[in-house]
């Protein structure tokens, strides 16, 4: 095609009557600006070319315009302001044309919004600004006036200068948000330091301008957490709890520049804190970041801010671990900008190669002006390249109305299609999937997912089809039940919305607030429940079919157990009519039969499309069609069940058989217990114990007798509801029996994870790990096993414990004796006095009134009939507890590698908060939290949920090796036969009778259990608060000389005769010869 040629047309006026029209506005008067103004307009336009023959070289126009807006002399404010009334008649008049000329004055022009005249000219420029900026393209708006704004926000600008720019980019941000999003790295640096401007107009527009700016991105995941962003950048002190906030986001999106923009501020004032663990966490997020962006000129803008201050933390920070952190974050940002891993980079349009394209299009004329109006049109061009825009009619728009001026509209419009035509080689088209029609396709999405700190998935692809069952499953922590929560919140790029899909997240949660309602009367008050408008008659008629009977029905909800939480949990799916099911762990707390149940359901969907995630290999094997692996950050799909995917991929094993596991738990050993020679003698027991839930006709378990010593390793079995929560709580004493008696050694330490484990840190989700643990044994004791039913006083137990008594004791001397009536203030400690007996315990008291030097000692049975038994317990826990404080001090750094022994890596231990983690990590965190004060017992109420196959390997050889007994229950019969030779079989209860209690066992184990002794082992070793390894030294024994022989005769003489002596307690063993 034969080049159009581009030329200004032949001037029609006179440069002299030109220069006497500026000459005339600029002299005017107030009263006669306007009409001045607009007669040069006129003759602008009639000069030729819609007015672009006038900024021809021999004019010198543009030099005139410029010369009189960059003066300052004060006295000649009604020039410029004259001079401003003249720009705008032009742009009123001439229009488009005359844009390339007119917008190189912007620069002047907000310098004119400070101007020393007075509020005349900073208004004039003010409303011939915004004209301006108004009439621009959104192309033009990105090329030339947002970098003028940016221009002018720096510190050696006036404030009058710095707001008008600050309003102008607002309202650039409002009319083209799209280009703005791609200026977002230069932009919001400048824009941000404004925030806490000391004048308040200039923070003000600050902020609208940012908060403007920032809606440009379309970053789901980010977008939620703009408004903290913007705070932590205006107000310091919020900046860590940003940062965290930051670090807790599941990105599913790519990340782009637009959205790295506005983190990047937060993150270099993290590393400003110099606070290890806040520089920590920005490195991480850096390094996750990098991970999941696709393109290096989204990361090249924050190269000088980023990377400086990464390489300097890995040569200050003293801690090693933050620095290799720092390190990693280093050569991912490196990787990043270097597009290491990355496909091929779609070009960045430069204006060498697009004037080049438009040559073969159109031939233009060399003057000043037609290549001021060629460039114009060009810069715009270049936007459309980036943006990949292939629309003709927003090319169109950026050539049409400034080429008229150099040739015919018709001309113009087919230039503008040669433009496109020739530029669509600048562009790179986006690669296109092949779409498999096999099936009907649900879903088929390209995302990224990240979670926390770690990146879980990185520009993977998911294909879904209808009826179709997938596993899911990975190994440990890789995202899969993340991965679920994003789809279930429609946080998944791509991913069909609900109003086209219906997705349903199986969970069993009993939300607090809804937990005093009936079953149906909870299903009900869902939300989901009520925007499907499923009436009463079809919940109840659904849920008796999964099982539940009309009195649970009509049962308060939060009288479940975990197995019939799961299913109602399934009842509501079921009810929502989904197209796609999310099931997390659905067997979890299941028994056999209803097992069976769930999978016959699942198998029965032939119009619904599951997704599963499940520990149990059974399910996975009798249920799935497909199996979709998380590995390399990558999914990845195979056809078939559980056995036929490990056949193609045999390192999967370790997914699912607990010998496969590579991962290592170690539990804390438990100390000695005093009298406790055998490993077969009990040390916690119940005696014909009764219990009957409040409301409930008949009791929930009756005529219960257990015992529990060092050697048990016990599995509590039966089917759902039958009870075995219940003697757990009784044996832990979460629960008070009505009949019978529990009874505790003393001494003993017991670390019970419950069912519902969560609840043990829910209101702990703003901690760490570390920092849970150290809260929880801060004080030496175990605060959490202080708040038991069996160790609060009721308000009537306390009355009986605050009678005055009499007491009776002796001078100093023996000589005289008191007697007096007193109350008890509290318990402090505990002591052994006589074996063999009740009492073999006293107990150290104050009473009230009475110095704090006034103690006595006091035999538990006298204060168990004064109604202190609940005191005596929290005594006997406190002291217990702090016994075991000795061998490991509670220092982070020892909770650290706690967490680490218990498979939390330190990462997530350290650095997350609890609310962060997966549900695996949170059990995790609760066992770890449990065995810090090293156990004598380990109770486990369904540990199987939640822990991947991996780690319940290593929960099973931690238990083989602990030294102290176990009691666990669970519904997953591989697990408990391999770790627990003896059985607590419970029949469940009938609406007459109460459930009972079958002990079975391995008789021969047990026999030998009962005669294994218990090893007294010496502490040999400890560390201390300052990671210093410390050698126990054992005391040397030293004989007595006659003197002090005698000595000692007669203190103990006097002792005898006053009553105060006891055997072993005042002295040494050898004092005692």
């Amino acid at each position: 095609m034969a080049p159009y040629s581009l030329a200004v047309p032949a001037a029609t006026g006179k440069p002299e009557e030109l220069a006497a029209h500026l000459a005339a506005v600029v002299s005017a008067g107030k009263d006669e600006r306007s009409s001045k103004a607009q007669a040069f307009a006129d003759y602008v336009k009639s000069y030729g070319g819609s007015g672009v023959s006038a900024f021809a070289d021999s004019t010198k126009l543009m030099d005139s315009l410029k010369s009189y807006l960059q003066g300052s002399d004060k006295k000649k404010g009604a020039e410029r302001e004259n001079v401003l009334a003249a720009v705008t008649a032009m742009l009123k008049t001439c229009g488009a044309p005359v844009e390339p000329f007119l917008v190189q004055l912007m620069p002047e022009m907000l310098v004119l919004l400070a101007d020393k005249a007075g509020k005349g000219v900073q208004t004039a420029a003010q409303d011939t600004l915004v004209l301006l900026v108004g009439e621009l393209s959104s192309q033009a708006k990105k090329m030339y006036a947002l970098p003028a704004c940016v221009g002018k926000l720096g510190a050696d600008q006036k404030f009058q200068t710095q707001a008008g720019a600050l309003e102008l980019l607002l309202k650039i941000a409002t009319e083209a948000p799209e280009e703005i999003g791609s200026c977002m790295p230069e932009l919001v640096p400048e824009v941000s330091a404004l925030l806490c401007d000391a004048k308040a107009v200039v923070a003000e527009n600050a902020q609208k301008a940012i908060e403007a700016a920032c809606a440009s991105i379309d970053n789901t995941d980010i977008q939620p957490l703009v408004p903290s962003l913007i705070s932590a950048l205006k107000n310091p002190t919020e900046v860590e709890d940003c940062i965290f906030k930051l670090a807790a986001t599941t990105f599913v999106q790519e990340v782009e520049a637009n959205a790295l923009a506005i983190t990047v501020p937060l993150l270099k004032r993290g590393f400003q804190t110099r606070k290890t663990p806040v520089v920590r966490m920005c490195a991480r997020i850096i390094e996750n970041m990098a991970k999941l962006v696709e393109r290096p000129r989204d990361v090249k803008p924050f190269m000088p801010t980023l990377m400086p201050a990464l390489e300097r933390a890995t040569e200050e920070i003293s801690d090693p671990e933050a620095r290799t952190v720092c390190g990693k974050a280093v050569e991912q940002l490196d990787r990043a900008n270097n597009g290491v891993g990355m496909a091929p980079e779609p070009p960045v349009a430069e204006l060498e190669p697009t004037l080049k394209a438009f040559n073969e299009v159109t031939k233009a004329a060399q003057d000043e002006v037609t290549t001021t109006i060629v460039e114009f049109v060009a810069k715009q061009a270049m936007a459309l390249i980036d943006a990949r825009a292939s629309e003709q009619t927003e090319w169109n728009s950026v050539v049409v109305p400034y080429y008229k001026a150099l040739t015919d509209a018709s001309s113009a419009e087919a230039i503008a299609k040669g433009y496109l035509e020739k530029c669509a080689k600048l562009m790179v088209a986006e690669e296109e999937e092949e779409e498999d029609t096999d099936a009907e396709q649900l879903c088929d999405c390209k995302f990224s997912l990240a979670y926390g700190s770690k990146v879980l998935l990185n520009n993977t692809r998911l294909s879904l089809k209808r009826g179709f069952r997938y596993g899911l499953v990975g190994p440990n922590e890789c995202g899969k039940t993340t991965l679920m929560r994003a789809i279930a919140n429609g946080q998944v790029d791509g991913f069909p919305p609900a109003d086209e899909l219906r997705t349903v997240f199986v969970e069993a949660d009993i939300l607090g607030e809804l937990s005093h309602l009936s079953v149906v009367d909870y299903i009900f008050a869902d939300e989901r429940i009520r925007s499907c408008n499923v009436p009463r008659e079809d919940i109840e008629k659904t849920l008796s079919s999964v099982g539940f009977t009309e009195i649970m029905l009509k049962g308060s909800v939060s009288h479940l157990s975990g197995g019939w939480r799961m299913k109602l949990a399934l009842g509501r799916a079921m009810l929502q009519r989904a197209d796609i099911l999310l099931l997390d762990e659905p067997t979890n707390h299941l028994d056999v039969v209803n097992v069976q149940w769930v999978e016959n359901y699942l198998n029965s969907l032939d119009n619904v499309t599951s997704i599963i995630v499940s520990h149990d290999k059974g399910l996975l094997e009798r249920v799935c069609t497909h199996i979709i692996q998380i590995d390399s950050l990558k999914l990845k799909t195979y056809k078939g069940n559980l056995s036929e995917f490990v056949k193609r991929e045999p390192k999967a094993k370790s997914y699912f058989e607990l010998k496969s596991s590579a991962l290592e738990f170690k539990f804390p050993q438990p100390g000695n217990l005093e009298g406790i020679t055998s490993k077969g003698k009990p040390i916690m027991k119940m005696d014909d114990v009764e219990y009957t839930y409040p409301g409930v006709h008949r009791p929930q378990v009756r005529h219960v007798t257990i015992r529990v010593c060092l050697s048990s390793r016990v599995a509590c079995i039966g089917p759902n509801g039958a009870g075995k929560s219940t003697i757990i709580k009784l044996l832990t004493g979460e629960i008070e029996p009505q009949l019978g008696n529990v009874w505790k050694h003393p001494n003993c330490r017991v670390a019970y994870v419950a069912q519902h484990a969560f609840h043990h840190i829910e209101n702990h989700l703003e901690k760490t790990p570390n920092q849970y643990i150290q809260w929880r044994y801060e004080h030496g004791d175990d605060k959490e096993a202080l708040v038991k039913d069996t160790m609060v006083a009721t308000d009537a137990e306390l009355a009986v414990m605050k009678q005055p008594f009499e007491y009776r004791w002796k001078s100093d001397d023996g000589l005289k004796e008191y007697k007096e009536k007193v109350v008890i203030r509290s318990l402090t400690g505990h002591r052994r006095v006589q074996r063999g007996t009740k009492s073999d315990y006293e107990y150290e008291v104050k009473f009230e009134n009475k110095p704090g030097s006034f103690t006595v000692w006091l035999p538990l049975d006298k204060l168990e009939g004064m109604g202190w038994g609940k005191e005596l317990k929290k005594v006997d826990e406190k002291v217990a507890s702090r016994s075991a404080a000795f061998q490991t001090p509670l220092t982070s750094s020892n909770v650290e590698k706690h967490l680490e022994n218990i498979g939390l890596d330190k990462e997530y231990g350290t650095h997350c908060r609890i609310g962060q983690l997966s549900g695996g990590q949170k059990v995790k965190v609760v066992l770890a939290a449990a065995m810090w004060n090293h156990p004598h017992i380990v109770i486990l109420d369904e540990p199987t949920n939640y822990l991947d196959r991996e780690s319940l390997g290593a929960l099973a050889k931690a238990i083989d090796c602990f030294e102290g007994g176990i009691v666990l229950i669970s519904h997953n019969s591989e697990f408990t036969s391999s770790v627990c030779p003896e059985t607590w079989v419970m029949t469940p209860a009938t609406d007459t009778e109460p459930g009972k209690l079958d002990c079975k066992g391995d008789a021969e184990w047990m026999k030998e259990a009962m005669k294994e002794k218990v090893e007294i082992k010496k502490i040999e070793e400890m560390v201390d608060a300052f990671g210093n390894t410390i050698k126990v030294k054992e005391t040397k024994k030293k004989a007595l000389s006659r003197a002090d022989k005698k000595k000692l005769e007669r203190k103990r003489a006097a002792q005898k005769k006053n009553g105060e002596y006891v055997p072993g307690m005042n002295g040494s063993d050898e004092e005692d010869l």
